[in-house]
């Protein structure tokens, strides 16, 4: 039976994160799901799926997770960046810690991830690295003091990486969500907007997969997602 392909989620939580690895399954991937708390149980509702502890801020905790899955299931060929944190606040409200722990989380951890995925990608001449930021990373709006930074940090680092690794073969592409994710949690938050105001997780994988499996001779660096609705 052929090895199937690795594709690696990191970032799993309830909404995007568990949509990815739903997609990459069902595409026929094995899929390793990375995220701080081991993500189990998500990783048994699938056909091909182990799951990983990773604080993506750590550089040692980012290598053990990677050695441990290249281990078991083979050098990654697609990723998916979806770890992110931030706390919203005006310059008032936020603090430098606040700030720090923004930028490992969405720059810091992109980049040690890339360290661990790159170089077997550029000997395989082959791979997507696929990076889910944010319309903070483009605009600092007033509470986005520690988060804009953090995201237009990461969103530099992804077009370095496109720039530099593209002629390698290695598809680095950005995401751009603009708009509420449906979650369990924002639709509490929110409980009077309709059906159409969130952005839905399943499309999103929808998104990255279209991103995985675009044709080289055509590929994409920067694409915005957001609701039919959403004004921009």
């Amino acid at each position: 039976m052929p090895k199937l392909p690795v594709c690696v989620v990191v970032g799993v939580g309830p909404g995007n994160g568990a949509a990815f690895a739903r997609r990459f399954d069902r595409d026929g991937y094995a899929v390793a799901l990375l995220a701080r708390h081991e993500p189990s149980e998500l990783a048994a509702t699938l056909n091909n799926a182990r799951a990983y502890a990773c604080d993506v801020s750590d550089a040692a905790s980012v290598e053990r997770a990677f050695d441990a899955l290249r281990a078991e299931l083979g050098d990654p060929e697609v990723v998916v960046y979806n770890a992110g944190s931030g706390v919203f606040g005006t310059f008032d409200d936020v603090s430098a810690a606040d700030l720090e722990s923004s930028w490992r989380v969405n720059t810091l951890g992109a980049f040690l991830v890339a360290k661990q995925v790159v170089p077997a990608m550029k000997q395989a001449k082959r791979g997507s690295f696929v990076i889910v930021g944010a319309t903070a990373s483009r605009r600092g709006a007033a509470r986005t003091a520690a988060f804009s930074q953090a995201k237009a940090g990461q969103r530099a680092l992804a077009e370095s990486l496109a720039r530099h690794l593209w002629p390698a073969g290695i598809h680095v592409a950005l995401i751009v969500i603009d708009g509420v994710v449906d979650l369990p949690r924002t639709r509490q938050m929110m409980a009077n907007k309709p059906d159409e105001f969130f952005v839905k997780p399943d499309d999103v994988a929808a998104t990255a997969a279209f991103l995985a499996a675009q044709p080289r001779s055509a590929w994409t660096f920067e694409l915005e997602a957001r609701p039919f609705g959403e004004t921009w």
